[in-house]
């Protein structure tokens, strides 16, 4: 799961704005993993990360639960 760290608009997906703290990708939208890299790198239009990887609560709570 990525959240959006930096305003813009998803020119490979109809134009969709995405805010800062917006989880990335929305809904029914599977992006490429060469998307996910250029939108969390700085091959992007606007040259900076847009996008940073954040752990998955779900996926930390079985992680602390099989520890146990």
């Amino acid at each position: 799961m990525y959240k959006v760290i930096k305003l813009f608009t998803d020119l490979q997906d109809g134009n969709y704005k995405y805010e800062a703290g917006d989880e990335y990708p929305r809904l029914g939208l599977k992006p490429s993993l060469a998307r996910i890299k250029e939108l969390s790198g700085s091959d992007n239009r606007q040259g900076t990360p847009l996008i940073e990887e954040v752990e998955d609560f779900t996926k930390k709570k079985r992680a602390s639960k099989n520890k146990e």
